[in-house]
């Protein structure tokens, strides 16, 4: 059972001594709390304070006092057990900000349209660094068989199709695209996935040719997925992308390459192709 002291979420003066000496590796006063508010996001079914406090590798009153900052916020709870987990107010906030973002109210009819007439799952999704995030997804209203992808839900931006289409976009030459790449090795998540800065500079090059980005299998086996960009804002650049993800054997990705002049028309009336 939570102790009933009241703990002052500021900084502690340990924790401020760190920050004077730059140690990068320990997480002071507001980062802490966000820490553990990401933390929180991880366990749906709720997670005990010494779990929480190994989790994220710091004593554990100065976890106790970032959870008691998140619960007086409305931000955490604890369930019947004592265990940890977003709180309602959390989960209000973030479903209005998503249902009232502009994006989501002009892609999610295109996004129904494109689950329903293919039978298979549609994402709208960004480019944040190396990675792709989910801003929005709908599922095929049958089938047996659908992918684990989630709104907010990150994959490698090397590997899928949203994410190759908008990094060609952003990086116009071998030069750019050997810098992203950097000295680190990207992620082969299949035998089919393209890891050299050389074999990714040659496919956005395809890409900006042709005006589409496909993943033959490249992020997950099994799963092949086509992607046009999306223009919500200016021309000059898209904003994200929207795609179609397929089960392989169910729907092969020709028969999505074929219907991409039939995506892009459908985009063309939402006002977010390309003029």
């Amino acid at each position: 059972m939570e102790h009933t002291q009241t703990y002052d979420a500021s900084t502690d003066p340990a924790d401020e001594k760190n920050a004077e000496r730059g140690d990068a590796h320990r997480l002071v006063g507001s980062d802490r709390v966000l820490a553990v508010l990401k933390e929180l996001a991880r366990h749906p079914d709720g997670v005990g304070l010494e779990e929480m406090t190994r989790a994220i590798g710091a004593p554990k009153p100065t976890v106790h006092r970032a959870l008691g900052s998140l619960r007086r916020a409305g931000l955490a709870d604890q369930d019947g057990r004592g265990h940890y987990v977003l709180g309602d107010e959390f989960l209000r906030m973030a479903f209005a900000h998503h249902a009232a973002r502009p994006e989501h109210v002009r892609i999610s009819p295109l996004l129904d349209t494109l689950a329903t007439r293919f039978g298979e799952t549609a994402h709208y999704a960004v480019l944040d660094g190396h990675e792709v995030v989910y801003r929005a997804k709908v599922d095929p209203p049958s089938g047996a068989v659908r992918l684990t992808s989630t709104v907010g839900g990150r994959n490698p931006a090397h590997c899928t199709a949203v994410g190759k289409l908008l990094l060609s976009y952003r990086l116009p030459t071998l030069e750019a695209v050997r810098d992203w790449v950097g000295a680190d090795p990207l992620q082969r998540r299949t035998a089919r996935t393209r890891c050299t800065a050389e074999e990714l500079h040659q496919e956005f090059e395809l890409i900006r040719e042709r005006g589409y980005a496909v993943d033959d299998q490249e992020n997950e086996t099994g799963v092949s997925c086509v992607a046009l960009p999306v223009y919500a804002g200016s021309p000059a650049a898209p904003t994200g992308a929207i795609s179609v993800s397929a089960v392989a054997y169910r729907t092969p990705l020709p028969a999505l390459t074929d219907a991409v002049e039939e995506i892009r028309g459908l985009l063309g009336v939402l006002g977010t192709a390309r003029p």
